[in-house]
């Protein structure tokens, strides 16, 4: 039997995963959910024999039920090949007392590579599946790290457009010009001058725009996304956080059953929302550590149950977490109030008018798998000094926001030998900042010279991410106010 999925905010709006898949964002304006969160019904010792492949495909097959077992491990073996530089794919990485789950060995050294590896396969797919001869034109707003990893996945996918919209002052050197170096006769990056809220908020009315949805489907296009909102880039996510528990129970660092903490650096909470799944699939977590920035919408949410955007926007070393409405705590709330469709509607509906919202006391003992804290800039700086100094190390300004979280809070409470830290990007993403932070002397101005400085300070080759980009041509250079990305879009597809 399939495992049907619906809208957060309707259970009347009802379609298979790959159809989910396909459409991106309901019709309502929610995010599509699971009607229920299927089960690992393997040993824990069994799955921890597994490798990366075998493992996606035991989780994946669960929730996309209506793919077939080839196509399933067609997508999978296409996305986890060599375009990473480990055979283990997320290694686990142990500096001093702490795990770090290094999931940055992909194409574009991030995190997001591990689902926007596998999303251009299950979207093509799903359209062949579901007869679409459509254009499927991927519309996504990225913080800084989906965008690169997006338009390296979809690029000269047959069928396919992508139009990536990212803050033009909001990303680090090395983030942007991936991305307005990227190939391929199908992709298009536009910077917009305003931050990731005001991209994502755009990208969402442009999915709402019935006039323009009716424009486009006149001349053979349908939007999706490759946001985490899409169900697609979600559920890859859990995979690894399976996978982490697999390789501590295998190197004996836990018993089957013991319970693991991760801390979780957090902007849109899709990756903190992937372990939650996990965990309601049975995985043995104690707690979801979510770690903010000077951001701290999320941070607030936690200790209060208000959810308020209404503040001041924070531009930091840590840039892809530099997001004030996070999309995917939607998925959270409707989970949180007994599944409840009405409720989350409304209470999207309140931030939409107000930018905020509370919620019920009940709701809030439902958040008891949460912990959270945050890292100001300077404390982030120290954390990255801090494991240098005393591991040799060296970590991003993401994963060092995750580690002065458990530092700052949980230390002494919470054993290190059962934490995992989720490292979400290369050091080499965010050069500068990280040489900054460890106080390395006579800083290059190029980006380049950073990273060569920071392979002879770290031991760690440079990436070919970063090589690849140095000589690059520049191939996209538009830039339009938020009030304007509709007009791109329209440009881009000739439907004016």
């Amino acid at each position: 039997m399939n495992l049907m999925y619906h809208s957060t905010r309707s259970k009347e709006i009802r379609v298979t995963a790959s159809q989910a898949i396909l459409q991106g964002l309901a019709p309502d304006g929610g995010l599509f959910v699971p009607e229920s969160v299927p089960q690992l019904d393997k040993p824990l010792e069994e799955l921890a024999e597994m490798n990366y492949r075998e493992l996606a495909y035991e989780i994946l097959s669960r929730f996309l039920t209506d793919y077939s077992e080839e196509e399933l491990k067609d997508c999978i073996n296409r996305a986890y090949d060599n375009k990473f530089d480990t055979p283990d794919i997320a290694p686990l990485k142990k500096a001093g007392k702490m795990y770090y789950l290094e999931l940055f060995h992909g194409a574009t050294i991030a995190f997001k590579d591990m689902a926007l590896s596998i999303l251009p396969h299950l979207l093509t797919k799903a359209a062949r599946k579901n007869n679409i001869d459509d254009d499927i034109v991927i519309l996504t707003a990225t913080s800084g790290d989906t965008g690169k990893a997006a338009l390296a996945g979809f690029a000269d996918v047959k069928g396919t457009k992508i139009i990536v919209f990212y803050p033009k002052d909001g990303v680090s050197k090395v983030q942007e010009k991936q991305m307005i170096t990227q190939k391929g006769n199908n992709t298009y990056v536009i910077g917009i001058r305003g931050n990731f809220d005001d991209a994502q908020t755009g990208v969402k009315k442009i999915f709402g725009d019935a006039e323009l949805k009716e424009k486009m489907s006149k001349a053979g296009y349908r939007f999706s996304s490759a946001n985490s909102i899409n169900v697609g880039r979600l559920i890859p996510q859990i995979v690894y956080y399976v996978y982490a528990y697999t390789k501590l129970l295998k190197i004996g660092a836990i018993k089957s059953g013991g319970k693991i903490n991760f801390v979780v650096p957090t902007g849109n909470f899709g990756n903190i929302l992937a372990a939650y799944y996990a965990k309601k699939m049975g995985l043995p977590v104690d707690k979801l550590i979510c770690a903010s920035n000077d951001n701290k919408v999320l941070f607030d949410f936690f200790r209060t149950g208000i959810y308020d955007r209404n503040r001041e926007f924070v531009l930091t070393i840590s840039p892809s977490m530099d997001i004030l409405v996070s999309s995917n705590l939607e998925r959270l709330i409707y989970h949180i109030s007994g599944n409840d469709t009405h409720k989350t509607a409304e209470l999207m509906k309140t931030l939409n008018t107000g930018g905020r919202y509370e919620i019920s006391a009940d709701m809030r003992i439902n958040l008891n798998d949460f912990l959270s804290g945050y890292a100001t800039v300077e404390e982030t700086k120290e954390a990255i000094q801090r494991v240098y100094k005393e591991t040799g190390y060296v970590i991003d300004t993401h994963t060092a926001v995750a580690t002065e979280v458990y530092e700052k809070y949980f230390k002494e409470d919470i054993d290190p030998s059962r934490t995992v830290i989720v490292s979400t990007a290369s050091p080499y993403k965010f050069a500068e900042s990280v040489l900054a932070a460890i106080g390395a002397e006579n800083m290059p101005a190029d980006d380049f010279e950073q990273a060569k400085l920071l392979e002879e300070i770290s031991g760690v080759p440079i990436p070919e991410a970063v090589k690849e980009i140095h000589h690059a041509e520049v191939r996209h250079n538009r830039i339009c106010e938020p009030a304007g990305m509709k007009s791109e879009v329209e440009e881009i597809l000739k439907i004016i």
